[in-house]
């Protein structure tokens, strides 16, 4: 995957009502190729995602059609993340456009990149575990696939809260953050093959130097305060949008 600067971008969450923060996510997209020459999304662009056979969320269209537009100038890659990892075959058949639903090894910003979402990096017991295991079980996307759209994307987005948990206090989004950041440089210390670990999932941005040039990079959520990263060979940053 050739490029000089990969921008990365990852949690913008859009979801059933129109927000000022997907308006600005159009803005940011049209704008990528100013900013860097390749895209990077760490997961949860959308708070739900599944691609039918011969259809796909209404309210993900605008979006899903700016990236379409956006890879005919730029590579764009994409892993899944616990809210939309249910996108194959759909985004690996659009041109330009890498898919993944886990984890994706590519070249990018002059750097060997490992990105993934974040989440499940621990086994974890209770009921919603168990529920969030059970939505991600192949098994699981095969029957829903016969679910009609307009009574899949309501139920979806009925069950979010349950399976998600709502949002996390501050303490707890931050013990979160402590324990992604301990994993991620555990994870790099055991592979030479990476210069930079890209995850998301916490939605507490990260930038942080492992050791020999080596990174962890957590982008932020943009959903949040519109934050996005670039990687290059010299440096890395994390920026917020102001277009």
């Amino acid at each position: 995957m050739p490029g000089h600067t990969l921008v990365v971008l990852a949690d913008a969450h859009v979801g059933p009502a129109s927000s000022p923060a997907e308006a600005s996510l159009l803005a940011f997209l049209d704008a990528v190729p100013a900013l860097g020459d390749a895209l990077l999304i760490g997961g949860d662009l959308f708070q739900f995602w599944f691609a039918w056979r011969h259809a796909i969320p209404r309210r993900a269209f605008p979006v899903a059609a700016r990236l379409a537009e956006l890879a005919r100038r730029v590579p764009v890659v994409i892993v899944g993340g616990n809210h939309d990892r249910w996108g194959a075959p759909f985004w690996s058949d659009v041109p330009g456009i890498r898919y993944h639903p886990r984890s994706l090894r590519f070249e990018g910003g002059g750097r060997r990149i490992l990105a993934l979402h974040g989440d499940g990096l621990r086994a974890r017991r209770g009921l919603r575990p168990a529920l969030q295991r059970m939505v991600n079980h192949p098994a699981t996307s095969a029957v829903y696939r016969w679910v009609h759209p307009d009574v899949g994307v309501p139920l979806a987005y009925g069950a979010a809260p349950v399976l998600g948990g709502g949002p996390a206090t501050p303490e707890r989004r931050a013990e979160r953050a402590r324990a992604q950041r301990a994993w991620a440089e555990a994870a790099l210390a055991a592979d030479p093959a990476a210069d930079v670990l890209i995850m998301a999932h916490t939605h507490v941005p990260a930038l942080v130097e492992v050791g020999g040039g080596r990174l962890y990079l957590n982008p932020g959520a943009w959903a949040e305060g519109l934050w996005y990263a670039t990687v290059s060979a010299s440096a890395a940053q994390l920026l917020q949008f102001d277009g």
